[in-house]
Order: C-alpha cells, then sequence, then structure tokens
C-alpha cells in the first residue's frame, strides 16, 4: 500500500499520513485482543488464504480543516481484489446477492446472466464507482488480449460505501492513477486492514472502520477447502454492536458521529470449494448472517451488496468447445455456508479492530473502537480469552 498525499499538505496533514501509514505495519487484530471466534482460520485468516488472490489498496489522505470542495480534506482509496491475480485473465465462476439495495456494485447483471466473474472486484467511495470502473477497463485493455469473443470489451463489478462524513466526497478526489496503484500494488500474503483503501473514510457501528479480512478453513472431510472473506465496513450504529454474542456498542454509550443506519458495506465471498453460479448466490447470502451476528440490521439507507466467486474449475470459461466442470453437492454445503458466517462476522470484528481514531472534513472525529475496553467488556461477560 501507498500513500497519496495530494492538495494542501500540512504538520497535521503529515501526521494523519503517518498514522494511516501505520495500518500497513502489524497491529492486533481481533483474535489477539481475545475475542472468541468459532471456526478454523486459515494460516493468514485472510481472503488471500484462498489460492490464487491478490489483494491491493491506493489509500489517499491530504488536507484539515474546513470543507473546500474539490480541494479537500480527503480521506479515500481504491481497493481491488483479483480472484486469480494480476497475471490471470481466467474468469471465475460468481454470484451476487444485494441485502439492502442502497448501494452500487456495478457489473452484476452480466454475473447474474452468465455466471461469471470476468475481472477484478474494486471497492471505492460512492460518487467514485464510475472513474474506477472506466479505469478498469482500460487497465484490462493494457493487461491482456481481447475476450474470447475478440473484442475489447468489459463490465467491471466496482463496488461503494459512502465516506462523506470524513472526506471531500463530491471532490471526485480518486482518479485513473490511483485505481492502477490498487491493482498494479495487488499481491497475495496479509492484508492491510482499517483506514485503507477504500476504507479509508468508512465509519462501522459508530467506530472507525473499512477494510477487514478473515477466512476459515474446512476439515479433510469436508474437502479441506478454505472460503476467505474480505469487507469493507461502513454500516450500523453504535448501540446495535455485539461482539462474540456481548452487547458492546451498548457498553460504550458516548455519541456517535451520525445517526441511523445510514452506512453500507460491501462483503466479497471466495472459496476454492468447486461451486457453480447459483451455488455461489446461495453462498452470497449467508454473508448476511455473519453481520447480524456482529447486530446490524440492514436498515433501509444502508447498501448491503455481496458478491461471492469460486477459484476452482479453471478453463470453465473457454468458448471454443465443451468443458466439464465439478460441483460440490448441494448437501454438502452446510460446512461452507459456517464458514462464511463464521468468517464474515471476524471480518467485521477486525475492521473495527483495525480502525483508528480520524479526523476528517470540518474537523469530524470518528474514534476506533478502543481495545482495552473491549478486553475490560468481554472479560465482564466472560467472553474474553485471556493470551
Amino acid at each position: 500500500m501507498r500513500i497519496l498525499c495530494v492538495g494542501r499538505v500540512t504538520v497535521a496533514v503529515c501526521s494523519v499520513a503517518l498514522a494511516a501509514a501505520a495500518q500497513s505495519q502489524p497491529q492486533p487484530r481481533a483474535r489477539d485482543l481475545g475475542v472468541p471466534f468459532d471456526g478454523l482460520p486459515g494460516p493468514l485468516n485472510a481472503i488471500t488464504d484462498v489460492k490464487g488472490i491478490e489483494v491491493g489498496h491506493a489509500t489517499i489522505i491530504s488536507g484539515a480543516g474546513p470543507l473546500e470542495v474539490g480541494v479537500g480534506p480527503v480521506r479515500t482509496g481504491v481497493t481491488a481484489v483479483l480472484p486469480r491475480g494480476t497475471k490471470s485473465t481466467d474468469p471465475v465462476f460468481a454470484g451476487w446477492f444485494s441485502l439492502n439495495g442502497n448501494g452500487e456494485m456495478t457489473g452484476t447483471t452480466w454475473v447474474e446472466e452468465s455466471g461469471f466473474l470476468e475481472g477484478p472486484v474494486m471497492i471505492t467511495n460512492t460518487h467514485s464507482v464510475g472513474v474506477v470502473r472506466d479505469a478498469v477497463i482500460k487497465w484490462r485493455v493494457r493487461q491482456g488480449p481481447p475476450d474470447a469473443s475478440g473484442y475489447w470489451w468489459s463490465l467491471p463489478v466496482v463496488a461503494e460505501t459512502w465516506d462523506g462524513y470524513l472526506n471531500d466526497t463530491n471532490g471526485f478526489h480518486v482518479k485513473e492513477r490511483h485505481v492502477f496503484e490498487a491493482l498494479s500494488s495487488a499481491r497475495p500474503g496479509p492484508v492491510a486492514e482499517g483506514s485503507v483503501g477504500g476504507g479509508t473514510g468508512m465509519i462501522c457501528h459508530g467506530f472507525k472502520g473499512g477494510i477487514g479480512t478473515s477466512s476459515r478453513r474446512l476439515d479433510e472431510k469436508a474437502g479441506g477447502h478454505i472460503v476467505g472473506v474480505l469487507v469493507q465496513a461502513n454500516h450500523g450504529t453504535r448501540g446495535q454492536l455485539r461482539i462474540a454474542g456481548v452487547p458492546v456498542g451498548r457498553e460504550l454509550t458516548a455519541s456517535t458521529p451520525r445517526g441511523g443506519d445510514t452506512g453500507s458495506i460491501i462483503i466479497i465471498v471466495a472459496t476454492d470449494a468447486p461451486l457453480l453460479p447459483h451455488q455461489l448466490k446461495r453462498l452470497a447470502r449467508r454473508a448476511s448472517l455473519g453481520m447480524a451476528r456482529n447486530g446490524a440490521i440492514s436498515g433501509n439507507g444502508s447498501g448491503d451488496i455481496f458478491i461471492a466467486f469460486s477459484t476452482a474449475n479453471q478453463g470453465a470459461f473457454d468458448p471454443s468447445r465443451n468443458v466439464s466442470v465439478t460441483m460440490t453437492p448441494n448437501g454438502q454445503m452446510d460446512r461452507l455456508f459456517e464458514a462464511t458466517v463464521q468468517a464474515t462476522e471476524e471480518s467485521i470484528i477486525n475492521a473495527l479492530v483495525a480502525g483508528r481514531t480520524m479526523t476528517g472534513i470540518d474537523s469530524h472525529t470518528v474514534i476506533g473502537l478502543p481495545h482495552d475496553k473491549l478486553r475490560e467488556i468481554l472479560k465482564k461477560y466472560n467472553r474474553l480469552v485471556e493470551q
């Protein structure tokens, strides 16, 4: 991840940028604080535990003080998730689901029709969807040959959540170069969480939110498959928040930065299990239950949109011949459903734990979830796992 400081750079801005840079450094995650979760995570406890997946961020932070549209302050960015990495043009089977549609995820009508995801999944702020979509098309033209039909055409999947409480969202600060930065920086391995990429200016359950990720590994009897989840969490209210079944939000009663459930969440579910598009839609639906474990209700003003894909069945997109594919029997999907729910729940809490206090436009400040108080509350309810 690279932080791009543009516009009015002051001492205050430099301190903000340094705080954001810390997001890419090793830091505690939810399990490190003693939060108990069900299920067995993969080695990285991240979506990149699914072999082949790469994730990249471009984080844009500049300015401080009063809002000046077009100038700043800026607290935004772009996140890229590539199902088979930057070198592959092989599409993956996919399915999507909208729990509440006050949001946007482009390209999903073709995902629904074709059953394939033909490029990366991008996440940004609400008013930057267009520029990100256009930049992805240009990137794909540069990246490789035309599609199998011989034409240069693309319907990219770009999703959003609104960051206008902290960011000059009407200033259109996400540019083509930031999209290229997120794509070119995509790597396997650990994933930066919190106020990075598209999650830079996001708020979750009244605390600083953003990017979070987790994974679950099934036992060998269930195929040994991996389910990975990545979220851009910008949803929920303080009073709703539950962590490991504990009403943490009600215990932390300080004022919240905005009223009502007016945010959104984008959830990406990935697996190496061989699933067909209709099964992946079923998997995407289960992300809703992971949200609910943490107390979210998917309010009227929330855009809660999910996409799931499988990295199995390589070459299934080949239009030149009949292809054979494998699928997991529906009767064996319960473990995958369970893994999705568990990894979604933990991804959201990881986003909260990684979030650090941030000040944005008009000196709006959103505090990070206080780690010490979280541990105290979990201990009070006998839910703390001592390290």
